[in-house]
């Protein structure tokens, strides 16, 4: 039971669905093999070890046809267990993702109960009056929108509310964030103006704790790339959940984060672990953490040449580094799931596969011997 008196049902798994949903039940059914849920800390709902983020369907650095979107969701029905986790935001697309989940939800026929969706609040939709959007320039592709920030009590209500009107009936959001505030906080003047935002972040989570008492959403968590930031709203929010962005890879993972996440599990907050590549960097993308590194400069030179020991490893061990990569960030006990994000519908499989997989944890240690993990970091067995 919800605070407030409200109850929220568990959400159902495909053969509990109603009659009617022969659609969904026939995409569902040729799942292989089927993925276990995992409880996410003491929120009370089950999720399974793998969400997909959704910046995609807001045409991130691409405009993406309709049809191909879709088809994701779709294949992501057909291939995840009830509840199909998706995480989304405002900023992305300035609402677009949002909008594109509800109209590929409905076209599919997926009942409200067999899914949850995550909506990271902080940026509200408002109309585009310039000839392209404002926020995050170059980075939406395609959209007819522009977004603003809106952080406090009064904005977070407002951008809750436009992401339900946006993803339309019969969904809603279930789990409720702040988008980034470290990047909120990284953008203060000075210290006085750092405290002024840290009052912002506090009254947008009165806010959402409020919805949470009136039986609007089920959990309440934070989204950041600065897991210091996590921990600095830890020691004053009851957090239910955590998504770790950029933080928790093969590549980085300093003990003090290790500590923390294991805090996070003893105080039963779920822990979702996002962008366990480094941004596709260790898998062979160009981009580390969201910057261009170059491999002739001194500092990023090191970073290179992890990677070409990293993927020489996964070779010598027969190991697809994108698995790799998968199982690493779901090794520490309370992370339960790990997000990920394709624009192409036939990856989907391969990315639930990755969750599946088994790594042997022979590699671990070699990686470890060979210097490329670290020697602290606490291995199952």
């Amino acid at each position: 039971m919800a605070r407030g008196g409200a109850i929220f049902c568990s959400p159902r798994r495909p053969s509990q669905w109603p009659q009617g949903q022969a659609m969904v039940h026939a995409l569902t059914k040729q799942r292989s093999p089927p993925l276990k849920l995992n409880p996410l800390g003491r929120t009370g709902l089950h999720v399974p070890p793998i969400l997909f983020g959704t910046s995609c369907l807001g045409n991130l650095y691409q405009a993406v046809p309709y049809a191909d979107k879709l088809a994701s969701v779709r294949e992501m029905v057909r291939h995840v267990p009830a509840p199909l986790v998706l995480d989304s935001a405002g900023k992305y697309g300035a609402g677009l993702a949002l909008e594109t989940i509800g109209a590929c939800l409905r076209e599919l026929g997926v009942p409200p109960e067999a899914v949850l969706i995550s909506n990271k609040l902080g940026w509200q939709r408002v109309p585009l009056t310039t000839p392209e959007p404002t926020f995050e320039p170059g980075a939406w592709v395609g959209i007819a929108h522009d977004a603003r920030q809106a952080i406090g009590g009064d904005g977070i209500r407002a951008c809750f509310e436009q992401g339900n009107a946006l993803l339309g009936a019969p969904y809603r959001a279930h789990l409720v964030s702040i988008h980034d505030p470290d990047e909120y906080l990284a953008a203060a003047a000075d210290t006085a103006d750092r405290r002024r935002r840290w009052r912002d972040l506090r009254s947008a989570y009165r806010a959402l704790f409020e919805l949470k008492a009136a039986g609007l959403v089920q959990a309440i968590g934070v989204g950041s790339k600065d897991w210091r930031v996590i921990r600095e709203l830890a020691e004053e929010v009851p957090l239910d959940w955590v998504m770790l962005a950029c933080s928790l890879t093969v590549y980085t993972h300093p003990p003090e984060l290790v500590a923390f996440i294991a805090r996070l599990h003893q105080r039963g907050v779920g822990m979702v672990n996002s962008a366990v590549f480094n941004a596709g960097f260790l898998i062979g993308g160009k981009y580390f953490d969201y910057r261009l590194p170059d491999p002739a400069s001194a500092a990023d030179r090191p970073l290179f040449a992890w990677r070409e020991r990293f993927l020489a490893r996964c070779r010598e061990w027969q190991v697809d580094p994108a698995t790799a990569c998968v199982q690493f960030g779901l090794l520490l006990p309370g992370v339960v799931a790990v997000a990920l994000n394709t624009s192409k519908p036939a990856r989907i499989a391969d990315n639930v596969a990755s969750v599946t997989a088994t790594v042997p944890l022979a590699f671990w240690r070699a990686l470890q011997a060979d210097g490329l993990l670290a020697e602290t970091f606490p291995l199952p067995g």
